[in-house]
């Protein structure tokens, strides 16, 4: 229910975000996740545990597509890579202290209300986070869009933009307030790189496997032979590589570039993966199992995991960004589904034949990156609409 409210979620964010601006609908999305974690926690049926999780999944599509694009529109040119990165940094920490407080929970000897508190529990950053939300200004490129130019002027200063006027201009001119009377419609033929770029890399992010190894970790070293305290313990680990390799990411994606990650993560993760499905296909050979989930968390990590919503952000113009990213998002959230549901089915004959086509599909990737992805670092994004052809 989590990943059917999160597809629904992802596709439908643009509207509001472009009628409201991303700031605000963001702080309703917060009332979603404070809402979902007490309704998950005090369910007293199992419908209403549904609707919960239902809620939640919204508030997560949708803040999955408007985030990434209120960080990169208010973001210089030459950080924006690693201001948009800290997005997926907070997932990954997001992860790790998941795994952590199931770990401490499962242990505290509370039964059969065990599974209330793990839910509940998350209630506290959503509380958090809609908190926070109330100290951020509104998107600049979003107020010259609703021709609210002095504010856009404002928070430029605010931002710290070293030629507010400059920049200014320059989003004004690429927004055409004057076309700006009508909604633009996305799928236009002008508008065709950038559609198949965000498809592609939502795509191509789960079908490296990802959320189905996250998901099924633990199934994952059960059916290796770990115990269960141990497989806890190594998604732990797992998770604290997750958030080691992200870290480093943001320290190099403005200077080693986009297009560059994604090529060296399809390799280091085809290879990871093609070990894994070794390890299930000859049943021996167990002990490396972790080291091979580590390092392919730690290549998907610097990779797909740092560079995907980021990407998605910079390959559209300003007049149908929102709905491009909620476009390149909805391919990850319902490509996410499909696998969440599907992994299990495939092992179960083997575990290794998931790992097999995860493995193939990063070897794909490569070469459509390769051959396809334009390098987007350093560029801001007028120019990257110039680059792309669509003017």
């Amino acid at each position: 229910m989590a990943l059917i409210g999160t597809i629904i979620g992802a596709m439908s964010a643009g509207i509001p975000g472009q009628k409201w601006g991303g700031r605000e609908t963001l702080r309703l999305l917060a009332v979603f996740y404070v809402l979902s974690a007490l309704g998950c926690a005090f369910a007293w049926n199992w419908y209403v545990l549904l609707a919960a999780r239902f809620i939640g999944g919204l508030g997560i599509g949708g803040s999955s597509v408007l985030g990434p694009v209120y960080i990169a529109e208010l973001a210089p040119a030459k950080l924006r890579g690693r201001l948009v990165g800290l997005f997926q940094i907070n997932i990954v920490i997001g992860i790790l202290l998941a795994y952590f407080s199931n770990y401490c929970i499962a242990r505290m000897g509370l039964g059969a209300a065990e599974w209330r508190w793990q839910f509940g529990v998350a209630a506290l950053p959503a509380v958090l986070f809609l908190v926070m939300l109330f100290g951020i200004p509104p998107s600049s490129r979003w107020l010259v869009t609703q021709n609210r130019v002095g504010e856009a002027r404002s928070v430029l200063q605010l931002m710290g933009a070293e030629n507010p006027e400059a920049e200014l201009s320059e989003i004004v001119d690429s927004i055409h307030l004057e076309r700006l009377q009508t909604s633009e419609p996305l799928f236009a033929w002008k508008y065709r790189l950038p559609i198949f770029l965000a498809i592609s890399i939502g795509m191509f992010n789960q079908l490296s496997g990802i959320n189905a190894i996250l998901y099924y970790l633990n199934d994952i070293f059960a059916a290796a032979g770990f115990s269960k305290v141990s497989g806890d313990l190594q998604a732990v680990a797992v998770g604290s590589m997750n958030l080691v390799a992200t870290l480093l990411a943001m320290t190099v994606i403005d200077k080693l570039g986009r297009k560059t990650l994604l090529l060296i993560g399809s390799v280091g993760t085809a290879g990871c993966l093609a070990g894994v499905s070794g390890v299930f296909f000859t049943e021996s050979h167990q002990s490396y199992l972790l080291w091979l989930l580590v390092a392919y968390i730690a290549f998907f990590a610097i990779s797909q995991g740092a560079v995907i919503w980021v990407y998605i952000s910079e390959v559209f113009p300003n007049r149908v960004r929102a709905k491009g990213q909620a476009l390149g998002s909805s391919s990850h959230w319902i490509m996410n589904a499909i696998i969440a549901y599907t992994f299990p089915q495939l092992a179960k004959s083997s575990g290794a034949y998931p790992f097999v086509l995860f493995s193939a599909m990063m070897v794909v990737q490569f070469f459509v990156v390769l051959f396809f992805y334009p390098e987007t670092k350093g560029v801001t994004l007028e120019q990257m609409q110039h680059r792309l052809g669509i003017e």
